[in-house]
């Protein structure tokens, strides 16, 4: 059978299929057994069928862990369907697979390139391989109030101060689809023959329309990590990591593999994978053809409302291109934050956007769109500025309405300029900080105290402060403003963030 032929195939769907078909006296976890024990709310609110399938490492249905079966044989048809050589299944969402590439890459003590408006998971493998973190800054937009990828300048300047570091990592795309010059910086870290590792959590579906950017695989990455979940078709939390070359020493990527995926995987998320798989090889470039012409409307139609705009590709530096099946508006023309208007959409209008920020919103638009969905998304967008004004009278009786505070460049870095020299950023490690003993101070006097905690705005999950960092006045009033606006804040002790906890002294 032909490679185009056997991505038909669902090995790993149709032996949990046929596991749950079979009648048979259950001894093993979990104690629902086959649903048998599952309570009734829980039976009517997903049906039976979904707890017959929730089965363990039966023999049928291979251990993921040293896959020789089902799990062996979809992972391969995943690796051909993604342009990877070799592909890991994450039930742990993409989380433990950045952990993974760091640990798998770098030791105690070990230098790592990566850019500041990293996910808070890659700082959770610094703390668990211990390895060093060389922060080069990304680009900033402070028309649009984003930060855009690290440019290959940079990274070379971070490399060639850094010779000795072991992995560069980065993001792309971005959380509003902003893609970097991948293909120049692969180059740049291939010269010094270490892996480029690559956050593409929001990029799984690049491989499958041409009018989509180029896949982190295709542009040189050694090994990338994508949210399947997120994009495609999978459930929740159902992640693969793709490998491509031979840089990336696999035993020891499967050693780490080990360390943050559960013993226990779920069957329902790795076989949602599989499914995945097949539908996007099968009927991806139709799929995302469609997904673009809907979203293409979408940014159509936004743009002309007055008072709101939508990002588009722009002549700067850290922006290559733009996936165009992510859609920030700005909302900050109304005079409200994306905060307030992310309320409104979702409270009164129906429509619930990814990500609020300060001044814009950000929505995905992917293969499960539809007309309707951006009908509804253009009306409530129309009705946005109706709306806000009417909750605006409705405010004013309990406290004046204030115009929004102009915020900071989120503190990517301690410094605005470009910095890689870590013992002025970090005078301890993120590992040392996170066991070294803490304590509780007001917020006001955190400030040039190093950080115990890993705090950041979620979403989109990148670290405003993180263990060893020093505080500085920005990241404080940073925080305070998001807060203050609406925003979330995660990773703090205190929520109402009047106290941090910072490294005892």
């Amino acid at each position: 059978m032909s490679p185009a032929n056997s991505q038909t195939k669902t090995p790993l769907l149709d032996a949990l299929r046929d596991r749950t078909n079979q009648p048979h006296a259950p001894f093993y976890a979990p104690g629902h057994k086959r649903g048998q024990g599952i309570s009734q709310p829980l039976i009517d609110l997903f049906g039976a069928t979904v707890f017959r399938s929730d089965l363990p490492e039966l023999p049928e249905l291979d251990n993921l862990f040293n896959p020789e079966g089902a799990i062996a044989e979809a992972q391969d048809l995943a690796a051909a369907a993604f342009g990877a050589q070799s592909t890991r299944f994450l039930a742990n969402g993409s989380t433990c697979g950045i952990i993974a590439a760091i640990l798998a890459t770098c030791g105690p003590g070990d230098k790592i390139i990566l850019p500041r408006n990293i996910h808070s998971s890659a700082i959770s493998g610094l703390i668990l391989s211990g390895a060093i973190p060389i922060f080069v800054s990304p680009e900033y937009n402070p028309d649009w109030d984003i930060a855009n990828s690290i440019t290959p300048e940079a990274t070379a300047s971070a490399l060639e101060q850094h010779p000795d570091a072991k992995a560069v990592m980065i993001v792309y795309p971005t959380y509003h689809g902003v893609c970097g010059d991948l293909r120049a910086i692969a180059q740049i870290t291939h010269q010094y023959n270490i892996p480029l590792l690559v956050d593409e959590a929001h990029g799984a579906h690049f491989n499958f329309h041409p009018n989509l950017p180029e896949p982190a695989l295709s542009a040189g990455a050694d090994l990338t990590v994508q949210s399947i979940h997120k994009t495609l078709g999978a459930m929740t939390q159902a992640s693969m990591l793709h490998i491509k070359g031979d840089r990336i020493d696999i035993q020891k990527l499967n050693r780490a593999l080990q360390l943050v995926q559960s013993t226990s995987p779920s069957y329902l998320l790795l076989a949602s994978l599989d499914a995945a798989r097949q539908q996007i090889a099968l009927h991806g470039k139709e799929l995302m053809a469609q997904t673009l012409q809907i979203a293409e409307k979408a940014r159509s139609r936004i743009s002309q409302i007055p008072g709101l705009s939508v990002l588009e590709p722009l002549n700067t530096p850290g922006f290559a291109a733009l996936d165009r099946t992510r859609l920030t508006v700005k909302v900050s023309g109304l005079g409200i934050t994306g905060f307030t208007a992310d309320d409104i959409l979702h409270s009164q209008l129906g429509v619930t956007a990814e990500l609020p920020m300060p001044q814009h919103l950000t929505f995905i638009i992917s293969l499960g769109n539809t007309e309707s969905d951006i009908d509804n998304l253009v009306k409530a967008c129309t009705l946005l500025e109706g709306r806000r004004k009417k909750e605006e009278g409705r405010r004013k009786k309990q406290y004046e309405i204030l115009p929004i505070p102009p915020f900071p460049h989120p503190p990517l870095s301690p410094h605005s300029k470009l910095k890689t020299d870590y013992e002025e950023l970090f005078p301890l490690s993120p590992r040392e900080a996170f066991f070294f003993p803490a304590e509780t101070v007001p917020a006001d006097k955190a400030v040039d105290r190093l950080s115990a905690e890993l705090i950041c705005p979620y979403p989109p999950g990148i670290p405003v402060l993180m263990p060893g960092e020093i505080i500085t006045p920005a990241a404080v009033d940073y925080l305070q403003q998001i807060l203050a606006a609406g925003g979330k804040i995660t990773g703090c002790s205190d929520p109402g963030l009047q106290t941090l906890k910072v490294v005892r002294q």
